[in-house]
This record gives C-alpha cells, sequence and structure tokens, in this order.
C-alpha cells in the first residue's frame, strides 16, 4: 500500500528562550474540557473525495434534493438542512403527556464538495471546501468501497485506505498552515504586556501550548489523537482546527455488499482507523440501498426491510454523530411542549440550564429531575413520587442522558459586571 504520509516541510521551533526556564502551569483546569465547540445546533459535515456519493447520502439523510452527478464539484456551495435525531423516548413521552407542541432535537448536516490531494495547496478549489470543513462541529468522513465502471474516481481506482489518507492528509496539512499563521501573530504579541482576554492565560503561555500542538502536528499526527491536559485544550478550542474534530467513518458498499453482509474492503476500512484514529467509530452502509428505501413511503419501506431482514443504517449513523461529540439529551415534558435538550455528556446542572435561556443558568436554584426508565415503568409523575424517585438536585450534579428535568431559578437586579 503506498504511504501518503507526506512529512512537514513546516518547523516549529521554540522561539522563545524563556520558556524553557518555565517549570509550572500557573492555571490548574479542575474539569476536563472536552476539544470541541457543541451546542444545541450542532453541525456535521459529510465530506470525502468527489464522486463517492456524498451528496447521494446527503438527501437520505434530509429528503431533500441537492445535486447528485456523476462528476466532481458538482457542490460546490455546502448545502444545508436539519435532520431529526431518532429517539424512542421521546415518542413514549409524546404519548404520555399529550403536548400541543413536540420538538424533538435537529442535526444540521451540511453537504460539502469533494476535497482531493493537493486541496490544502487550492487543488479543486480545496482552500474554499476546507473553509467549510471548518465551520462543522464533526465529520462524516465518506469512503468509497465500491466498484462501479459508470461512477468515475478521481484517483481513477478504487482503494478506500489511499483516500482516507489523503483527505487526512489535506485537513492536517491546512491545520499546520494555520497554526504557522496563528504562530507569528503569537510570537509578535507576546512581547508586550497582556491586556484583558477570555483566555486565563498570558500571551506567554498562550504561545507554549501552541507551539506544542504545532510541533505534534509536525510528526504527522491529528490534533485529536494527542493527550492534552485541560489547558491545553483550552487553548485548542480556540484554534478551529479540523483534525480536532471528531470522525466518524462512513463506509459507502453496494447495496448487494450490504445486503450479503460481506464487503472485502470493510475489514481493511475498521483496521485502518483503529490504527490511526481508534477512537473513531466506523459505519457501514449502502448509499444505493438508502436511496431506494427513501423513495418508499412508511409502509412500503417497513414491509420491504422485512423482506430483506435488515434495517437502515440512517439512524445509528445520526446517533454516531452524537456519540463521537459525548453528547447526550435531557427533556423538559408538559402539556404545552415536550422538547429534547442536548448539552455534553460532562454538563452541569446550571449549564444544561442555559441551554434553555441565559437567566436559568444565572438564577439556578435547583433541578427537580425524574428518570425517564422511572417515568416508563411507574407511567406517571405521581406514581414517581409515590415511589420515593422523585429527585431535587443542586448544582454539582451532572446531567444523564434521558433525564427529564424542571428547572426552578430565580433573577433578581442586574448582572454584575
Amino acid at each position: 500500500m503506498q504511504s501518503f504520509y507526506r512529512p512537514s516541510s513546516r518547523l516549529f521551533s521554540t522561539t522563545t528562550p524563556w520558556l524553557a526556564k518555565k517549570t509550572k502551569k500557573t492555571v490548574k483546569q479542575e474539569a476536563a474540557i472536552l476539544l470541541g465547540r457543541p451546542s444545541n445546533n450542532l453541525k456535521m459535515g459529510v465530506v470525502g473525495l468527489p464522486n463517492i456519493g456524498k451528496s447521494s447520502l446527503f438527501n437520505c439523510l434530509t429528503n431533500s434534493s441537492v445535486p447528485a452527478e456523476n462528476y466532481p464539484f458538482c457542490t460546490i456551495d455546502p448545502s444545508e438542512a436539519k435532520v431529526e435525531v431518532p429517539d424512542h423516548r421521546m415518542d413514549w413521552l409524546t404519548s404520555a403527556y399529550k403536548p400541543s407542541r413536540v420538538t424533538p432535537a435537529h442535526l444540521t448536516v451540511l453537504d460539502i464538495a469533494g476535497l482531493v490531494k493537493g486541496a490544502a495547496q487550492g487543488a479543486g478549489l480545496g482552500n474554499m471546501f476546507l473553509a467549510n470543513v471548518g465551520h462543522v462541529d464533526a465529520i462524516y468522513h465518506l469512503v468509497r468501497a465500491f466498484d462501479n465502471d459508470n461512477v468515475a474516481h478521481v484517483e481513477n481506482s478504487v482503494d478506500p485506505l489511499r483516500d482516507m489518507s489523503i483527505i487526512q492528509e489535506e485537513l492536517r496539512l491546512k491545520d499546520e498552515e494555520s497554526l504557522e499563521r496563528q504562530l507569528a501573530e503569537l510570537v509578535k504579541l507576546a512581547k508586550f504586556p497582556d491586556t484583558k482576554r477570555a483566555l486565563l492565560l498570558t500571551r506567554k503561555e498562550e504561545l507554549a501550548v501552541v507551539e506544542k500542538v504545532a510541533n505534534y502536528m509536525a510528526q504527522g499526527h491529528d490534533v485529536r489523537q494527542g493527550a492534552w491536559d485541560g489547558v491545553d485544550v483550552q487553548v485548542i478550542n480556540t484554534l478551529h482546527l479540523l483534525t480536532a474534530k471528531p470522525m466518524v467513518y462512513v463506509c459507502n458498499m453496494s447495496e448487494e455488499d450490504y445486503l450479503h453482509g460481506n464487503n472485502r474492503w470493510l475489514p481493511e476500512i475498521e483496521a485502518w482507523v483503529r490504527s490511526n484514529h481508534a477512537q473513531d467509530r466506523v459505519v457501514p452502509l449502502s448509499v444505493p440501498f438508502e436511496t431506494k428505501l427513501a423513495a418508499m413511503n412508511k409502509e412500503e419501506a417497513t414491509d420491504y426491510l422485512a423482506s430483506v431482514s435488515t434495517r437502515s443504517q440512517l439512524p445509528t449513523l445520526i446517533l454516531a454523530g452524537y456519540r463521537a461529540l459525548h453528547l447526550i439529551h435531557y427533556f423538559t415534558c408538559g402539556q404545552q411542549e415536550v422538547r429534547a435538550w442536548t448539552v455534553r455528556d460532562t454538563a452541569k446542572a446550571p449549564q444544561a440550564a442555559g441551554v434553555i435561556h441565559t437567566d436559568f443558568e444565572r438564577g439556578f436554584i435547583s433541578a427537580d429531575v425524574i428518570k425517564y426508565t422511572d417515568l416508563y415503568t411507574l407511567k406517571s409523575e405521581a406514581a414517581v413520587r409515590s415511589a420515593g424517585r422523585f429527585l431535587q438536585k443542586g448544582k454539582d450534579y451532572t446531567m444523564e442522558d434521558g433525564d427529564i428535568v424542571h428547572f426552578k431559578f430565580n433573577v433578581t437586579g442586574t448582572k454584575k459586571k
């Protein structure tokens, strides 16, 4: 297998000798900080080489109709749509509360045009496409694992391992270019006294972290592979690096291979991911199969899936994006609305309340919590209370997936400046 790793020509040396004398960090990060910038409006980008089924997969996910032609760069501006996050708990809560309005969680998906070798240097409109990757929170990396003489391959042959290496390298090279610019700016700023800043670090401390990240990447590594401490992650999250984004690898195989559960490339793809990014997940699917399914109504699709003894992989794919970002759902329920809210799995109760409104976090008092499994088993809030399963939690409570919550808060006066 041909290697597509190209040692970096950029050398990121420590430009400030006083850094070598520093023996201790002045900022201690007690709570773990995760890479990324999650929000309640999470965005996933579908990325890969041209002509591998990205737009067709996007159409299946969103039931929209963007071009899906058999030639490179048929998608230039990224198409964007929202797809509902599947959750059986939402269905049951809706039947239990019978609300006037139901608001499930939604995942925003972007169909980003195909990247090619040399994209980091602008090949194939690469700079614009890589900028679009920078606007998403995580990446669905679609890989072609099917032979079809009627569908051209930009590299003239089907080789998923080569294709994955090309994308990985282009994202990494773009990050190195970005770090080089930011380092030059920080070196200049570090010469001057620090002013009021969002980060609780001096410019010199920030520069030390950025140099550490740059040197790590210059060795051919992606940022999300590194063992970073809390201070490192605090800085990395301000750099908006492409290789820091969680990635879900999507193996696009033929319909025949999917139905038979046998694809010759899948074991090699899984082995490559384990070797290069052990924390990332591989989801096998068939875009032609999903496209056929998407064209059916619900009853037809149910009958067809039963006849071929299989299921759609789209729910698995959507949830894989959430898991990659360490996200969970909690619910607010009542007769007016049942709604799912998305937070990080490390979120404390006040942070979760702040997703609804900043005043909820600022004036947080407590959270009344019912576990979904308790409500499902006992059937009503009154029964949960009678069973002693109604919980009142304070500001140190870490939210759990499926919590049904009512927040108590009080905001008086104006926020201190």
